[in-house]
């Protein structure tokens, strides 16, 4: 994992090959007050995807759920291309009977898909996550639509991508078509995770639960391992972890630990109980100090709350 490579220099991944390009639609245009009554049905803003094409679909707890079934639903396209990191939810598009309509490409997979990938239906492709967006901000992987689930548009006329900035902030630069789905319930979060209201092409607009990640009972095996790692964390450290039962085992041991920092690419739960614990404190990091730094976010709702309105969470692109 490469995603603190760029980060030595300012704290994000800055781009400055695409940077005049993303700063030309950066346009800061307030939506009339009435953006609410212009949102379209789940089916009219999927209609400009056309057979052949290639969509990005946001991922994790900011799978835009309405959108792909509206895309399911269809009966008259042949050979689209569905790029995604890890989803939440059923991905109808990976079904066997729709395999001559649909295609999914997993660049980071997850338990949706791996029937799929496992009986050759599906593609994985096996790829630094930190090396994701460079397929689409080179063009090596040219993006016809990118499905988004978003934070409603604030009074400056901008939407974060809520909980993943991942590789979706490069998708939504690159994609010829934007097509989102704004839900009241998604956080707003802080970082360098922007869309700009004028970047969108068509919306729906949606007031539900995300669909989170909840945390299992750990096993034995598990929590020896997560006391050995906790064992090797020293005060002051800074972490990084992925999703699953030894990441929140040796999490859940770390609480009476002190002045910690986080820079990852992704967390879950286990994180708010070391901030509310006192544990974490992100002082003596010398990248993004005073803040976590994360790309995406997989959990509970109590999760969703933590990082809603919170600059002490900030999400950048992964690379």
């Amino acid at each position: 994992m490469h995603f603190a490579k760029d980060a030595q220099v300012s704290g994000f991944a800055f781009r400055p090959k695409h940077a005049k390009v993303w700063a030309e639609k950066f346009v800061m245009i307030k939506p009339t007050h009435n953006w609410q009554s212009r949102a379209v049905s789940a089916a009219d803003a999927v209609a400009g995807i056309k057979s052949g094409d290639n969509v990005f679909i946001h991922g994790a707890a900011a799978t835009p759920t309405a959108l792909i079934e509206a895309l399911c639903a269809r009966s008259d396209l042949e050979n689209v291309r569905v790029y995604h990191l890890h989803t939440n939810g059923p991905a109808p598009f990976a079904a066997p009977e729709r395999s001559k309509e649909f295609h999914s490409v997993s660049l980071f997979t997850g338990s949706p898909l791996r029937g799929a990938d496992n009986e050759g239906r599906a593609d994985f492709v096996p790829i630094f996550l930190s090396d994701i967006p460079a397929l689409f901000l080179s063009g090596q992987v040219k993006l016809d639509a990118v499905f988004l689930q978003l934070s409603v548009p604030d009074a400056h006329g901008l939407c974060s991508l809520g909980t993943s900035c991942d590789a979706a902030k490069a998708a939504a630069e690159t994609a010829r078509l934007v097509i989102v789905e704004f839900n009241e319930q998604m956080p707003r979060t802080h970082g360098n995770n922007l869309v700009p209201f004028s970047r969108i092409d068509s919306y729906i607009h949606t007031n539900h639960p995300l669909l989170g990640h909840h945390i299992k009972a750990e096993s034995v095996v598990e929590g020896q391992i997560g006391e050995f790692v906790a064992n090797l964390v020293e005060d002051g450290s800074t972490l990084q972890m992925g999703i699953g039962g030894i990441p929140d085992a040796a999490l859940s041991r770390m609480k009476e630990k002190r002045e910690l920092g986080v820079h990852t690419e992704m967390f879950s739960d286990r994180i708010v109980d070391l901030v509310e614990a006192g544990a974490i404190t992100n002082e003596h990091k010398k990248v993004g100090q005073g803040r976590i730094v994360t790309s995406f976010i997989n959990g509970s709702q109590r999760l969703f709350d933590f990082v809603n309105d919170n600059p002490q969470v900030a999400f950048h692109s992964c690379d």
